[in-house]
């Protein structure tokens, strides 16, 4: 029997043996969110925090956390922090080779010890601690609470019992109260990597959410400040059940920045975006515009990232220190703020403009003399004022704030980017350390920001549109690819000079530029004419958009078998057991994406190409006295080279599938069809096939 028809058979099975079953989970059956709640005292009307992310700490780089004391340690003696933010990813999950996700227990007993070492040498409180899950975190977590669930018992968060999916942090003073509000948005199912990449928020918890926000809004005698963090950029953020999303809840509840991680600095140092939103309002008024900064932090990992992030009576501004070489003199100015990335929250009661400098400087060493300079950036930056700053009168337990007064009036009516203020710190020890010089405006003016091609390629892309654009246009494309041909063939059909049109179209006609749309139309009839083949890619693509593509172990190596469909990945419901719901989406595009650009898709192609060579090979012999032996030598090269693009297939397609088998178990994949061993059967029929042909046509 041909191997076309073989394969035929062997696809009729699987499209008939499986149903497929789509259901959502119960949306009214969500559990209600859990939130943790913790105030500390705040003195003065300043206040700091540290962030550190994706310490990806592994049992194969022990350097990640012994550098956490050896140089955070220092960086928090130095910096003393209000509290100190962990905003996923702690531990890598991964084996040695990086090309496997699983928990370690190992590694979670390195991050414990590591947050004991390090709140020892430092002084630190560990219950001003505040870490998060990341996807490395919940890789292969069957639920919260399981047997893999190690967050919930090395963490810093399970020492003081927040475990629920929201922390609700306070810095309460006397007037000013500054919120940080932390969100874990990791998988209820933890799948195994590569279908693990995006935060997946509840409706439920989003709107919780909005209720913590909005919880120190009704006392209307403090002043408040709202810091969201979390693991995952907006950009890698899934939408809940019915589309809901946490931009316009951080634009309608006034949050001034959204800090996470996740991307890591190889993808670019200076991941930021300014969110507007707009609120509406009654139907006859324009909507209320209300901004949000969103601000990634490079990654502990590689390149000992951590951030400074301070509230300054309303105002947030950051610095982001690289710890590689250890802790040196850090400047963050907190007033006047960064034109360009930093936010400045309107106080609607206040009707006046500060006229004050304030800076914190962090240093090991005691600090002699602090100065700022202004600068002129329409003169060639050339020294305005040089302006002496004092340590700060309120600055109580040795706070290390410095202030001056500023004259507005010399800098008002500027542009936002005209003047830059640079400050200049001498320690005891004469080193001499310069802070960036940055623009600001005295009235709050904020400068146009241009995010980088990198910035807005990951920032400024919802990913998860892009995946469903991505993956329709390719499902398209390969239904256009096998329903317009049968269509062309349908109508030249009935007309008996075909094959004369065919032939003064073919392999002979090449250089007649001006018959490409139809060579075109040649190439797409005459690829679709091996029947056998044809029917086979409809029946594959019917089964690669209806039924399982492969099943393994997508939690645990020991774990339950689930399937992935196009749609998600899903368990199929076993005897008196409900189906269970769809996971992973749109976290499957890195295996779906991937299998249908470069191998199904490819693999169409180049089964209509051989089967378009054939027919041109069939005209030659049938014309031999116009074909030249130049014809024969191109033909011949043509099929080298077909034969050629048939190999880089099949070995993209090896390379995809070795790596689902490490993932998900080699056993379960290898007995899944579609994914597995159906290509490679469509490449042989392909070239079986059209070599039989040439052969008779000899």
């Amino acid at each position: 029997m041909a191997p076309t028809a073989i394969l035929l058979l062997c696809l009729l099975p699987f499209f008939f043996s499986y149903s497929p079953i789509f259901l959502y989970a119960d949306e009214t059956a969500a559990a209600a969110e859990m939130v943790s709640r913790d105030f500390f005292p705040m003195e003065g009307d300043v206040a700091w925090v540290v962030q550190i992310s994706d310490l990806h700490l592994s049992l194969f780089h022990p350097e990640r956390a012994q550098d956490l004391s050896g140089k955070l340690g220092p960086a928090l003696r130095a910096i003393r922090p209000d509290i100190l933010l962990v905003t996923g990813d702690i531990t890598d999950a991964k084996n040695r080779k990086r090309t496997t996700t699983r928990q370690d227990e190992s590694e979670w007993i390195q991050y414990r010890n590591s947050i004991d070492k390090l709140t020892e040498e430092s002084g630190f409180e560990s219950r001003r601690i505040f870490d998060i899950r990341g996807n490395h975190d919940k890789y292969g977590v069957p639920f919260v609470g399981s047997e893999l669930d190690f967050f919930s018992i090395h963490s810093v968060s399970s020492r003081f019992n927040r475990l629920g999916t929201i922390q609700n942090i306070s810095l309460v003073g006397d007037d000013r109260r500054y919120i940080f509000l932390g969100i874990d948005d990791t998988m209820g199912t933890g799948i195994r990597g590569p279908s693990n990449l995006f935060g997946h928020p509840t409706a439920q918890r989003i709107h919780t959410v909005e209720s913590e926000l909005q919880y120190w809004d009704n006392n209307p005698n403090a002043s408040v400040t709202k810091i969201v963090f979390g693991h995952f950029p907006m950009s890698f953020t899934a939408s809940a059940e019915k589309g809901e999303r946490y931009e316009p809840i951080f634009a309608r509840q006034s949050v001034s920045a959204y800090i996470c991680g996740h991307l890591h600095a190889k993808f670019g140092k200076h991941l930021w975006r300014l969110h507007t939103s707009g609120i509406p309002t009654h139907s006859t008024e324009p909507q209320t515009v209300k901004p949000f900064w969103e601000w990634e932090l490079g990654d502990w990992m590689e390149f000992r990232f951590i951030r400074i992030l301070a509230i300054d009576r309303g105002d947030v501004s950051f610095l982001d220190l690289e710890l590689s070489s250890g802790f040196q003199t850090a400047i963050l100015v907190t007033h006047p703020t960064d034109s360009r990335i930093m936010n400045k929250v309107e106080d609607p009661n206040s009707q006046l403009v500060r006229n004050d400098i304030n800076v914190l400087v962090f240093s090991i060493q005691p600090i002699l003399d602090v100065t700022g300079r202004v600068l002129d950036s329409s003169r060639n930056f050339e020294i305005v004022e040089e302006i002496p700053l004092n340590s700060a009168m309120n600055s109580s337990k040795g706070k290390p704030l410095y202030n001056a007064k500023l004259n507005t009036k010399k800098y008002a009516n500027a542009s936002a980017t005209r003047y830059w203020l640079q400050v200049v710190v001498m320690d005891s020890n004469g080193v001499q350390t310069k802070s960036l010089a940055r623009p600001f405006s005295v009235e709050g003016k904020r400068a146009k920001f241009s995010p980088s091609w990198l910035t807005f390629w990951f920032f400024y892309l919802q990913w998860e549109d892009v995946f469903y654009t991505l993956q329709w246009s390719n499902i398209s494309f390969l239904i256009l690819l096998l329903c317009l041909p049968k269509l062309l063939n349908m109508f030249m059909e009935k007309n008996s000079s075909y094959q004369n049109w065919a032939m003064s179209v073919s392999i002979s006609s090449l250089i007649d530029q001006r018959k490409f749309v139809f060579r075109l139309f040649w190439f797409l009839m005459e690829g679709s004419r091996i029947k056998t083949l044809w029917h086979a890619m409809v029946i594959y693509l019917i089964h690669l958009l209806t039924m399982p593509w492969f099943w393994g172990h997508a939690t645990s190596e020991k774990g339950n078998i689930y399937k992935l469909f196009l749609s998600g990945w899903r368990t199929l419901p076993s005897i008196g057991a409900p189906a269970s719901e769809k996971l992973g989406i749109p976290d499957q595009m890195m295996i779906t994406l991937p299998f249908m650009y470069f191998v199904v898709a490819p693999l169409f192609l180049l089964v209509y190409c051989f089967s378009a060579e054939r027919s041109a090979s069939c005209f030659h012999s049938s014309k031999s006295s116009r074909c030249s032996s130049g014809c024969k030598i191109c033909a011949g090269w043509l099929r080298k080279l077909l034969l050629a693009a048939a190999a880089a297939i099949a070995y993209m397609h090896l390379k995809i599938v070795s790596g689902i088998m490490e993932a998900y178990g080699t056993v379960p994949v290898a007995f899944s069809p579609a994914v597995t061993w159906v290509p490679s059967l469509f490449l042989l029929a392909a070239v079986y096939s059209t070599k039989r042909h040439q052969s008779k046509a000899k």
